[in-house]
């Protein structure tokens, strides 16, 4: 193997090593930060909370446009599994230096949203409106028990909030819906 290519070229001296881990450390702080504030959408300078929901909203709309309804629900459902776990993983990794539940962490905010979502599937567009806003309000308000929900330690405490949140808005909106026919 020439040395060109042996990894242990690049990193022979200790500076090396070194200045390779803060980079990789860098990276991986650069990561969470991008999922925690929902790709950027957190450091909005008004209401970065509904500046989230309002890209979530936006993605699963174009999901809405193309997937038939079986996949969509299905979509939806992984956004939410995938993007908990993701949420969770980083609000923990920014906890220490961004303090506990920052408005900059807005994925929350886009998993409650898809969560309401899931009753705007088939439906019209005014679903998807009332989806955000019921998800919003109860967000916003946060009633019934949707405050306790953040007393969960870390980045649980983060999510779980806007989760119930989203379930709330879920129920109003099938509630609707069935009352409307």
């Amino acid at each position: 193997m020439g040395r060109e290519l042996s990894f242990s070229y690049f990193c022979n001296t200790f500076e090396n090593r070194v200045q390779f881990r803060l980079k990789i450390m860098k990276l991986k702080k650069l990561y969470h930060i991008i999922i925690a504030t929902g790709f950027g959408t957190g450091f909005s300078p008004f209401a970065p909370g509904t500046a989230g929901a309002i890209l979530a909203t936006f993605i699963w709309y174009l999901l809405s446009l193309y997937a038939p309804i079986l996949c969509l629900y299905y979509a939806t459902i992984s956004l939410i599994l995938l993007f908990t776990v993701l949420g969770v993983l980083s609000s923990n990794a920014l906890e220490s230096s961004w303090g506990k539940d920052p408005s900059r962490i807005v994925v929350d905010e886009m998993v409650g949203v898809w969560v309401a979502l899931l009753g705007a599937i088939g439906g019209a567009w005014w679903t998807i409106v009332l989806a955000f806003i019921f998800f919003r309000l109860f967000d916003i308000f946060k009633p019934l028990g949707i405050r306790a929900m953040e007393k969960f330690k870390g980045g649980w405490g983060v999510m779980m909030d806007d989760i119930l949140s989203g379930i709330y808005g879920l129920l109003l909106l099938i509630l609707i819906r069935c009352v409307a026919g």
